[in-house]
């Protein structure tokens, strides 16, 4: 009524094929903890790692992005330094008594117009960082760019983002109240006769995108305005490129941050490798083991089987 080897053999049959279920389930997905019922506390951690490593390839595309408008900004204020560079040019040009400053005005309003379009086209993804209206709803001078995605040993999450302040690098401001703030590099006035930036700018002085020569004389006091013109224009130049070098050193910034969270991401992948994945050399050696265990199972157990069918022959 009760064949003991041939449960023993049952049992050790079923636990083989169990375990060998399990192993062809690790070669199939590549996984040693495929599901929450493997290992909870290490699946726990592996799916909110892959969650925040998804987090940090939004990051590395902002940061993209980023980078991309930051590049925008820097392409359009090198392209205004080499334009004012030749009105500078222009200026000194026209200093020389007996040139005709009507014509060489023609040529620094065309420049002029450059320069506008060079600010207005210099948009990346409904931005401009160089032509700008200050006294609009919602004007911030200082731009974020998100950086990071951080998680403490609490399990709080909070963004990290790189500022840019976008202030010292604007071309055009068309701010209506512009008497002490909101000034642009090209359309700020300068002093009529030192050629530095005015601290009020509601009045007076001069502008490098408007300036006019045309009416200038030999007289004295033209001269002299034409010289401040000259001092004006080069000390738009020097503060373009500041905001040149201020743009320059951000793009490197968030360069170094962006090939950051590369590596980051690269090392995520690898810990929760670690957790998770099977050894496939592992897993391989084992299966074939597992296959002759089964079929040394099917064996023992056929054999208890046969055990009972002795007693048959006492009935014969």
């Amino acid at each position: 009524m009760t064949n003991a080897s041939a449960m023993t053999a049952l049992r050790t049959l079923q636990a083989t094929t169990n375990a060998l279920e399990q192993t062809q389930a690790r070669i199939s997905t590549g996984y040693r903890v495929a599901e929450a019922s493997d290992n909870a506390a290490y699946w726990s951690i592996a799916t909110t790692m892959r969650s925040d490593n998804k987090a940090l390839s939004t990051v590395q595309d902002a940061l993209g992005l980023g980078a991309a408008k930051v590049d925008t900004a820097y392409t359009g204020v090198n392209a205004a330094i080499a334009v004012v560079d030749e009105i500078k040019a222009k200026l000194v040009a026209a200093r020389e008594p007996g040139v005709d400053r009507t014509k060489i005005q023609s040529e620094i309003t065309a420049l002029q117009g450059q320069l506008s379009s060079n600010a207005a086209n210099s948009s990346f993804s409904g931005e401009n960082w160089l032509s700008v209206d200050s006294s609009s709803a919602g004007y911030n001078a200082v731009k974020s760019i998100v950086s990071a995605f951080t998680r403490s040993s609490t399990g709080a999450v909070s963004i990290g983002t790189i500022s840019i302040d976008t202030g010292s690098i604007k071309l055009f401001d068309s701010a209506t109240d512009a008497a002490t703030s909101g000034t642009g590099i090209l359309d700020g006035r300068y002093d009529a006769t030192t050629g530095a930036l005015l601290a009020d700018q509601s009045a007076g002085g001069f502008t490098v995108s408007t300036l006019n020569i045309a009416a200038l004389t030999n007289s004295t006091a033209d001269l002299t305005t034409l010289e401040s013109y000259i001092k004006g224009v080069d000390n738009a130049i020097s503060r373009m490129t500041t905001a040149a070098s201020d743009l320059g050193a951000a793009k490197k910034r968030v360069n170094l941050q962006k090939d950051f969270v590369s590596n980051l991401m690269d090392a995520i992948d690898r810990g929760v490798g670690q957790l998770v994945d099977a050894d496939m050399n592992k897993e391989s050696t084992r299966l074939q083991a597992l296959q002759v265990q089964q079929q040394l199972g099917i064996q023992s157990l056929s054999i208890a089987n046969s055990n009972a069918q002795g007693i048959l022959s006492l009935f014969k």
